[in-house]
């Protein structure tokens, strides 16, 4: 499963601040996005991924998002971050 890496991983960004602030600074090496946040939430940070050439996958939802990444919350948005 995909989302294995992220649980995973040793360095990541969660929530769609962190995630958006890796992604502008080159940092994040794939990315995250729950299918069922908000589109005008969603929509901006997709479009920057595809400007930045950041491979991203699309996560059922919010939920499974947030366990992926060990909160007790949903998240948006997250990214395994480079070395």
């Amino acid at each position: 499963m995909a989302m294995q890496q992220l649980a995973t991983a040793s360095k990541k960004a969660v929530g769609m601040k962190q995630t958006k602030k890796a992604v502008e600074k080159g940092e994040a090496k794939l990315v995250y996005l729950a299918k069922d946040a908000d589109d005008h939430i969603l929509n901006p940070l997709l479009k920057l991924c595809q400007q930045k050439q950041i491979e991203y996958h699309l996560v059922e939802n919010m939920a499974l998002l947030g366990e992926a990444c060990g909160i007790q919350v949903g998240a948006a948005a997250a990214a395994i971050l480079g070395d």
